[in-house]
């Protein structure tokens, strides 16, 4: 039986955690208290990557004097890697968001968190909701042990 929540985060979430905080970090802590188990794929960690290296973040990685591949590595930590699923392209506005899907889809997640309105409005992708990073805490707190 498992225990923690699976979940895959969108680009979106986890830069917003790893940069600013708040809600979205709160995923990081929970996955650092095991409470959930995060997922992602090669191709997500390179899109954090190039995400994180655009300039209007080098002000704020400055400030926190940390750099991407820090950041990248901390997060790389806390993920297991799962090799995407193939799926048929969605009606999603952005095909890099498929990404996600997939990923989630390999990961047998039981949920994909993401700020985007665009993947949110999916409601669920094969069986798995897409929700907020304020619904999955929610969601979390409800479960066993949560």
């Amino acid at each position: 039986m498992r225990s923690a929540v699976r979940v895959v985060l969108d680009t979106n979430t986890v830069v917003s955690a790893l940069v600013w905080g708040g809600t979205p970090y709160a995923l990081i802590a929970a996955a650092t208290e095991e409470r959930i188990e995060l997922y992602s794929s090669p191709a997500l960690l390179e899109e954090l990557a190039e995400v994180l290296s655009r300039a209007k973040f080098a002000p704020r990685l400055q400030q926190a004097q940390r750099t991407v591949a820090q950041l990248i590595e901390q997060y790389r930590g806390l993920v297991e890697l799962v090799q995407p699923a193939s799926i048929a392209p969605t009606v999603l506005v952005d095909p890099d968001d498929d990404q996600v899907l997939a990923a989630a889809l390999a990961a047998q997640a039981d949920l994909i968190v993401s700020g985007d309105d665009d993947v949110r409005r999916l409601g669920s992708y094969q069986g798995i909701p897409t929700v907020s990073a304020a619904e999955c805490l929610r969601r979390v707190a409800k479960e066993p042990g949560g």
